[in-house]
This record gives C-alpha cells, sequence and structure tokens, in this order.
C-alpha cells in the first residue's frame, strides 16, 4: 500500500528523491533530444515532418463524444441508457467540483496547469524506464496527450503514434483551454464496469450525481482508469483502496488537501463507500424493436447515432401492461397453452393516440437476433378479422347500409370462378341482416357486400386504417385470404380507429426525440378521419354483437362494452395431404377494443408440419382467452360505453312489415337497428326489393283480411242484436195477450184470480215449440252466412294465388330477356374463411 510516509527515514527518502529530480533535469532534456534522435533513426525514410503533416485534424466533430442515448418511459420516467459498447454521459467542466478536478490532476497531470501539451520531466522519467526496462514499460503522458490518444489515434504503442501524440497534444493545447481540454478528459476517460466518463462513473459506483461525490470518491474515480480491471473495487477491493490511498497522498502533497482530509477520507473501507448505481429497467426485446425500427426511420439518424448520440428518446412504453402481457403469454397462470411451441403475438394501442403501451412478441423466448417478433413482423392471412375492414365497414361508409341491411346467405361462386363459398358449418341461412352475418360470420354475405362497394372502395377504405394491400384486390380478401399477410400491430391500428370515431392514428412507441444540441424532432403523427363517425359506431356496434352473442362470446369482459371479431384460416388440400391434416387450421386470429384501448392477437406456429398446427378447438379459443386476459390488466375507471354520435339514428323495426314499429306490433317481431340520419327502413331492402315488396303486400293483404273480418265481425254483432230485439218484442206481444179473454161477442172478460178453474196454469207447449223454431232458424242461417263467407275467402286466395303465378311469370320473362353475366380474375388463395364458432 503506497500510504503517507510516516518515518524520518522515509521522508528523508522522499526528500533525497525530490533533489536528485531537481538536478537531474539536464540529464532528462538531453535524454529526451537523445529519444528524438532515435525515433528520428528508427522510422527511416521518414521523417518527423512527414509524421505530422499524416497527423490527424483536430477540430470540434473530433471531440463530439458518443454520449449513450437515454430512454423515457410513457410518463416521462427514465428506464434505460442505451448503448453499443459504450454506456457514456457528459457534463461541462463548470458543474465538475474542485475536489474532484484535483483528484485527477493531482495523480495523472499535476503539472497540467503548467506545460503546454507535453510535460518533459515526465517525458525524460519515462524514457528512463523505457531504456532500462524496455520500450512500453512506462508513459508520460499528460492530460493533454491521453484526450489526443482516446480522441485521435490508436493505442498502439509505436514510435509513429508517440510522435503524432506529442505533435497534436500542441496543436490542442493552441486551440483549447485548460478546463476544455480538462472537460474532454473527464467525459471520455474509461472507468471499467462499463462506465464511460465521469457521469456515468459516479452513478455506477456510488449512485451519484458528480456534483454529490466526496474527496474519497473523487480518489477512487481518479484511481481506476490506469486499470480499470485490476482496480475494480467491486472485484479486488483491497487494490481498489489501496490506489484510492495513494491519490489521497499525491493530492496532500500536492496540497489539494489538508492532512486532516487526508486522515479522515482513508480511513473508509472501499466496500463501505460502494453503492451501485439503480440498474436499468429491462425493457421488453419485442418493444425495442419497434423503438429502432422507427428510429432508423429518421433521416440522417444513424445506428451509431441511436445508441451513443446521447440522445433523450421519450417512449410510448408502459411498463405494467407491458409486464402484464409477458405474464399472460410466458405462465401457465392464465391459459393452458398445448406445448412450448405454441406462439401467440400481441399489440396494445391506446384508441386516442395510437400510441403502442405494450407489445407481446412471443411465447418462451430469448434475448438475442434470433428471435421472431410475432406481433410486429410476421405477416399472416387475417381471416374474418378483414371483415369490418373490407366489406361492412366501406358498405356504411360509401352507401350508407344500416345495421339492418337485408342481404341473403345462400350458396355462390366467386366470380369467374367454379369454386364455392362455404360456411363453417357446411349450411346456408337465408335472408338476413349484416348484423347478423357479421354476428355469426357467415361468409357469402361479406363476399356479397364487398361486390356491392367495389374492390377499389374497398382497398382504400383499408389503406385509409393502416392495411395498405398492394396490387389488386380480389373477391378472397373479403374473407381474409391474401397474397401477403399482416401483423397485430396492422390490425390493431386498423381497429382502434372505428373505436376512435373514425380517426386513424398511426401506431407508434416514439414520441419525440431530443439532441444533445436541444434539436427536437416530434415523432407522434397526425389524427387522420379515415371514416365517419357513423361507420365508426355502427361497426363497433356489431362488433359489440360478435362479443356479446356472436362467435367472440369468450373475449368478453364482465360488466365492460367490449367490441371485436374472430378470425380464422384454412389449409388448402395440397398443405392437408403434404403433412396429413384432417381436422386443424394455421391461423387463429381475434381483434377488439374498448372505449380505451385495441389489442389484436395471433395465434398458431411458427412452422407447420404434421404435428405443428392448431387442432383442438379448445386451442382456437386462445386468442379469445389472451384478448380477454390482456385487456383485463387495462380496464380502469375510464372505460365506459361507446358514445353514438349525432349521424346515427336508432329505429325499432317490425319485421312482419318491414316498416317502423307501431302501437299494433308485436313484441316478437320487434328489432331496434342503426341508420344513418336520413335513410329509411326501406333502403335495407336495397339488395331484395322482391323481399320488400312481398312483405308490402303480405301487409296490405293482411291487413285487408283484418278489416274484412273486423267488418264480418261487426256485421254479426249487429244481425245477433236485431235478432235479440226483434225476439224481444215478439215475448212482449206473447205477454199481453196472455193476460186478456175474449168472449163469443167479442167482449174482453177479466178472469178472477181467486177463480180455481182460471187458476190452472195455461198450456205453453205452443209458444215453446215457436220459440225454438225460430232459434233453429237464427242458427242456420248464421251457419250459412258462415259458409258463404267461407266460399268467398277460398274464392279470394285462389284469385290471388292465380295473381301471384302471374307476377312470376312476367318477372322470369323480363330475367330471361336481361340475363348476361360477368367476369372476374379472382386469388389463388386456400379455401374460404373457416371462422370457428367456438362458442
Amino acid at each position: 500500500m503506497a500510504d503517507k510516509p510516516e518515518t524520518r527515514e522515509e521522508k528523508r527518502k522522499l526528500k533525497k528523491r525530490k533533489h536528485k529530480r531537481g538536478s537531474g533535469l539536464l540529464f532528462k532534456v538531453a535524454a529526451v533530444l537523445t529519444v528524438l534522435f532515435v525515433i528520428a533513426g528508427a522510422v527511416g525514410s521518414f521523417t518527423i515532418y512527414g509524421l505530422v503533416q499524416s497527423a490527424p485534424e483536430i477540430d470540434d466533430d473530433t471531440f463530439a463524444f458518443a454520449n449513450s442515448s437515454t430512454l423515457y418511459d410513457h410518463n416521462n420516467e427514465e428506464i434505460i441508457a442505451l448503448s453499443n459498447g459504450e454506456n457514456r454521459q457528459s457534463m461541462s467542466i463548470e458543474e465538475v467540483p474542485d475536489h474532484v478536478k484535483d483528484a485527477f490532476i493531482a495523480i495523472e497531470d499535476v503539472r497540467f496547469h503548467d506545460h503546454s501539451g507535453l510535460d518533459i520531466r515526465r517525458i525524460g522519467g519515462a524514457v528512463i524506464s523505457n531504456i532500462t526496462n524496455g520500450f512500453g514499460a512506462e508513459g508520460g503522458s499528460t492530460i493533454t496527450q491521453q484526450v489526443v490518444k482516446n480522441s485521435l489515434l490508436t493505442a498502439e504503442k509505436s514510435m509513429t503514434r508517440k510522435v503524432q501524440e506529442a505533435y497534436l497534444a500542441l496543436e490542442l493545447e493552441r486551440h483549447y483551454t485548460k478546463d476544455e481540454i480538462l472537460e474532454l478528459y473527464l467525459n471520455k476517460i474509461y472507468f471499467g464496469n462499463g462506465a464511460y466518463g465521469i457521469v456515468t462513473a459516479a452513478e455506477t459506483y456510488f449512485n451519484k450525481e458528480v456534483d454529490e461525490l466526496t474527496i474519497k470518491e473523487a480518489a477512487l474515480l481518479a484511481g481506476l482508469p490506469q486499470r480499470p480491471s485490476g482496480y475494480d473495487p467491486y472485484q479486488n477491493p483491497d487494490l481498489a483502496e489501496e490506489r484510492r490511498n495513494t491519490v489521497l497522498y499525491v493530492m496532500h502533497e500536492h496540497g489539494f488537501i489538508t492532512e486532516e482530509e487526508y486522515d479522515e477520507e482513508r480511513s473508509m473501507p472501499v466496500e463501505d463507500m460502494l453503492q451501485r448505481g439503480s440498474e436499468d429497467q429491462s425493457v421488453s426485446d419485442a418493444f425495442m424493436d419497434q423503438v429502432y425500427r422507427e428510429l432508423e426511420q429518421i433521416d440522417g439518424l444513424t445506428a451509431q447515432m441511436i445508441y451513443n448520440g446521447g440522445l433523450e428518446i421519450y417512449t410510448t412504453y408502459d411498463a405494467d401492461a407491458q409486464a402484464h402481457v409477458e405474464e399472460v403469454l410466458n405462465s401457465d397462470q392464465f391459459i393452458q397453452y398445448p406445448d412450448d411451441n405454441f406462439q401467440a403475438g400481441v399489440t396494445v394501442v391506446d384508441n386516442r393516440t395510437g400510441e403502442i403501451k405494450a407489445i407481446g412478441g412471443g411465447r418462451n423466448q430469448e434475448a438475442g437476433e434470433n428471435r421472431s417478433n410475432y406481433a410486429t413482423h410476421i405477416k399472416r392471412s387475417p381471416g374474418s378479422t378483414i371483415k369490418p375492414i373490407l366489406s361492412y365497414g366501406p358498405a356504411i361508409e360509401h352507401l350508407k347500409w344500416s345495421t339492418y341491411q337485408q342481404i341473403e346467405d345462400e350458396e355462390m361462386t366467386y366470380t369467374g370462378s367454379d369454386q364455392v363459398i362455404r360456411n363453417y358449418n357446411g349450411q346456408y341461412h337465408g335472408l338476413m341482416s349484416i348484423r347478423e352475418a357479421l354476428t355469426q360470420s357467415w361468409n357469402t354475405p361479406a363476399v356479397k357486400t364487398f361486390q356491392e362497394v367495389g374492390a377499389d372502395k374497398a382497398q382504400e377504405f383499408a389503406g385509409n386504417i393502416g392495411i395498405d394491400i398492394e396490387g389488386s384486390v380480389y373477391e378472397s380478401y373479403a374473407l381474409g385470404s391474401f397474397d401477403e399477410g399482416i401483423s397485430p400491430l396492422d390490425l390493431a391500428g386498423a381497429y382502434s380507429a372505428f373505436a376512435n370515431e373514425g380517426t386513424y392514428n398511426e401506431p407508434h412507441t416514439v414520441r419525440k426525440v431530443v439532441f444533445p444540441d436541444g434539436r427536437e424532432i416530434n415523432m407522434q403523427p397526425e389524427g387522420v378521419q379515415a371514416m365517419s363517425d357513423y361507420t365508426a359506431y355502427m361497426v363497433t356496434d356489431m362488433l359489440k354483437s360478435v362479443v356479446e352473442e356472436g362467435t367472440g362470446q369468450l373475449a368478453a369482459i364482465g360488466g365492460v362494452p367490449v367490441a371485436g371479431k374472430t378470425g380464422t384460416t384454412n389449409f388448402n388440400e395440397e398443405t392437408k395431404q403434404k403433412y396429413n391434416i384432417d381436422e386443424g387450421v394455421p391461423d387463429v386470429w381475434f381483434a377488439g377494443y374498448t372505449s380505451n384501448y385495441t389489442a389484436a392477437v395471433w395465434t398458431g406456429y411458427p412452422r407447420i408440419d404434421e404435428n405443428s398446427y392448431i387442432k383442438t378447438r379448445e386451442d382456437r379459443q386462445i386468442a379469445q382467452h389472451i384478448f380477454r386476459e390482456v385487456m383485463s390488466g387495462m380496464v380502469n375507471e375510464e372505460t365506459g360505453e361507446f358514445a353514438k354520435p349525432d349521424s346515427v339514428e336508432e329505429i325499432t323495426i317490425d319485421t312482419s312489415t318491414g316498416e317502423r314499429a307501431d302501437s299494433s306490433s308485436s313484441r316478437s317481431d320487434l328489432v331496434t337497428e342503426l341508420f344513418v340520419t336520413g335513410t329509411t327502413v326501406k333502403d335495407a331492402y336495397s339488395l331484395v326489393e322482391d323481399e320488400w315488396e312481398k312483405k308490402q303486400k303480405e301487409a296490405r293483404e293482411e291487413e285487408r283480411a283484418k278489416q274484412e273480418q273486423q267488418r264480418r265481425e261487426r256485421e254479426r254483432s249487429e244481425e245477433r242484436e236485431r235478432r235479440k230485439e226483434e225476439q224481444q218484442e215478439t215475448d212482449n206481444d206473447e205477454d199481453e195477450s196472455e193476460s186478456e179473454v175474449v168472449d163469443e161477442d167479442g167482449l174482453n172478460i177479466e178472469i178472477d184470480p181467486s177463480d180455481d178453474e182460471s187458476n190452472e196454469e195455461p198450456n205453453d207447449s205452443s209458444n215453446d215449440e215457436e220459440q225454438g223454431s225460430d232459434e233453429e232458424d237464427n242458427v242456420e242461417e248464421e251457419k250459412e252466412e258462415d259458409k258463404k263467407e267461407e266460399k268467398d275467402e277460398k274464392e279470394e286466395k285462389k284469385q290471388e294465388k292465380e295473381d301471384e303465378k302471374e307476377e312470376e311469370k312476367d318477372e322470369e320473362n323480363n330475367e330471361s330477356s336481361s340475363a348476361s353475366s360477368d367476369d372476374e380474375s379472382d386469388s389463388d388463395e386456400s379455401d374460404s374463411d373457416s371462422e370457428e364458432e367456438d362458442n
């Protein structure tokens, strides 16, 4: 340990060494000249002048040291320092305390403020050591020379480098002040443990800012650059303590600190001084993939600048959301995965800003270049998740369809092809609304809708929300059968536009970049109104039906409004035969959103073979489970219902009549659907006008029959009343006749009730017979009327059937005269979408 000399003998030896150093100055100068002579001879034909001329030039760019860039999260909290081999931060010399500067000057270059770049005394000592112990045994470099060597030259120990180093040191002193040179040195030097520059070193060893360093801490740091690994205080605390005390001794010897300070500062063991700096948070490699991808798109920003340009990079990173996504994908706590090779990719996006909050790049992945990012870098066919994007969204936007738009689910083929479009259950379901078609993911309605919109408008609509499809778009694309697929990142961005009232914000991880000179680049994209607010809301409402009662019920989150869509792709026959696949699919998707966030999930296998494909019903449901678990972690007090815009009207429809419901409508026939303000229920039958006319005709006939029935009931009631009145009059007359007796002379004779003979009850049998006869006549008349009415009704129905036959015959004649066929190219993709009803 090189401690302060304590004995008189040591002090005398020290004074003697000082005396010898002073008296040997002439010898050292001579030695320097001798060395220069030797150098000149050694280089042969290369003169010193030539070496000087070939030396690098000095300018400000030379000393633009590589500072590590710093990454910040969505709350502007520092999360990690980026470096490509050098973890460095810089500071101004004015911010460095004097005792820190003194420590470095004392141990590295005590005459720093006196020489002009070269210290003759130090060079002389180095020359003698090199002659005695061999060339390169000891260096005589000043701080200025070290700056030159570390910034302009290599570490090679050669005469050429030494000559150029000496020349450049003198030049550096001519162009820079001593403080500027010391600042360059402190920001450039390496301190071990990946710390470049004193700022990083102070944090690495003491978790402090430079202006907080004590004398003993400054001394420890000043001693490290000579042998960073050898004096590593974490690995070699004893050597580090010895070196620290040597620096303190030199500081005291040259008057930088007092004796009391010297004794106090060297008393603490190095191990008690150390306090590791806060380690950088571990940022997901999948998230960083996207960060680098976006930064590299900035003009003029090289990879070297990204790592070591001293940039401040403000990201959208949400550590809590990212941790939750990683846990869902890489543990069995939430989901039971079929095997370790089963993969999934997840992207979570803020609806209002497009900020990516978390990226789940895959399962069971290790850091490194061999990873595959299944959230951002894959290209897979999206299956039925594309239906709102290429079919129903464009139809509402351009044709102003309602959610009640009627469409026929029936057997059909692609235009110009004999390939039949089938549903996953192998059946067709007749006339329905597009809400029902999307809810149950029937296929032919989606293709018919695509045909009505047109490929160009569908492609444009998709491009407006980030789904850029190169080349032609075929009818099979409406079922998600793409030549080149998309990623969960693409799909999440597109769905977020539906959630954000039609405004599309490009998904991004970088908010802004600040350069060391204060220049700032805003990386947040401006929102684009990609569709009308009525389109966004009506698609959202239909997608809510998918989750509430359709194919996406497993993605539901209790008490939270969720909209979303399932998607499944099929193997073509060639792949099935190659890998002997009977039942199974290559890809299953789910994309959905709450009022705040959108998430898109892909599940499948990296490569398809006999054992690597989605086999079971349970495995097909995993995408929905992942969505539910991930999005449950994103629910907060701001999560609410989707707001209906004024451009959308709710209309309750009587499905039996195809009209607005009224008080006479049966509850079982009522359904409430969404219409673009200004459109009518009749518009919903634009594709099936015959059905509309049929409904109207049936409604008219039903109304006529109803009115006729009411008329007949009214007439019957009146007839019964009339007969009742007549009968009453008859009964009254008979009652009057019973109270009188007429004699032979025609006189009325009152009968005394007390007369016994007259007390006998009159024989009313004749009256009863007459009354019974009248009632029988009435019944017979009513029966005759009923028969006549039935006959009339049969005649009417017979006439109606004949009229209908005549109408159908006329329509067939019209259709046969105007029939034509169109040809359209179609994709060579595999079978139509095989959406699974997994609930």
